[in-house]
């Protein structure tokens, strides 16, 4: 079994997302959009591979927004193309932040602006903890998605939409992938002025997520074996939560 994670830029390593998978016996392999020497300027142009070509498809984060196209360029137009084929012919999708807000485009839904930026360790609001646990997560966006017609949210918080299903895919807003380096790197490439101009601390961030490492690393791995037990739920396409959201 192979799973391919589509790694937006330099940032984004799979971290105990990956390891989870690779637990499961999957062969985990990593495709890179913007390389680092093009993330100032992510207007690249990619080629995705066949998403028939793997077992599962896990989108992950980005510095960026998925309706930011003229910045970034024709790439997510055609990432999106990419995870609706892979949904359309029962791949199971795993997206994360980014990627979650990518599915939710993917199948006929729109990326927003959120009413406020979240970041920081959240509890969220969950009808199906045997799938997304009430947490803590990671946040760390400036956008949440609208579903489409047919499907709704089964976790929240007051900003945002915090989790969905369709059919044997799943999108979350939080990082599940988080670690103590990822957000170090994080920080480093522009995030630590961000996380200030909103009025959080960096190092309460840092000494948080190093506290809360242990925890989180088998949170997300509970997440991963939730996930694929989609498979023997409802349909590709279907809404397999009707939770209400809206």
């Amino acid at each position: 079994m192979r799973v391919l994670f589509i790694q937006q830029d330099h940032m984004s390593p799979t971290g105990p997302v990956g390891t989870a998978f690779a637990d499961h016996g999957f062969d985990v392999q990593e495709f890179m959009v913007v390389p680092e020497e093009r993330f100032t300027s992510p207007g690249v142009t990619v080629t995705f591979p066949d998403p028939l070509e793997f077992d599962a498809v896990v989108p992950m984060g980005a510095a960026w927004s998925v309706t930011n196209d003229e910045r970034i360029g024709s790439w997510i137009g055609d990432e999106l193309d990419f995870l609706r084929r892979a949904h359309a012919a029962g791949i199971p999708v795993l997206g994360i932040c980014f990627g979650g807000q990518a599915l939710a485009a993917a199948l006929g839904g729109t990326v927003v602006r959120a009413a406020r930026p979240e970041i920081g360790w959240t509890k969220i609001e969950t009808s199906r903890p045997d799938l997304v646990e009430p947490g803590p997560w990671f946040q760390w966006h400036l956008d949440r998605w609208i579903l489409p017609a047919g499907l709704r949210a089964f976790a929240r918080t007051d900003v945002a939409d915090q989790a969905f299903i369709a059919g044997r895919s799943m999108g979350v807003q939080f990082h599940p992938e988080l670690t103590s380096e990822m957000l170090a790197g994080w920080l480093t490439n522009g995030g630590r002025q961000e996380v200030v101009d909103l009025g959080a601390d960096p190092e309460q961030l840092i000494a948080e997520t190093a506290t809360r490492s242990a925890d989180a690393r088998a949170r997300a791995g509970r997440l991963v074996t939730a996930f694929l037990g989609l498979g023997s739920g409802a349909g590709s396409g279907e809404a397999a939560v009707t939770s209400s959201d809206e």
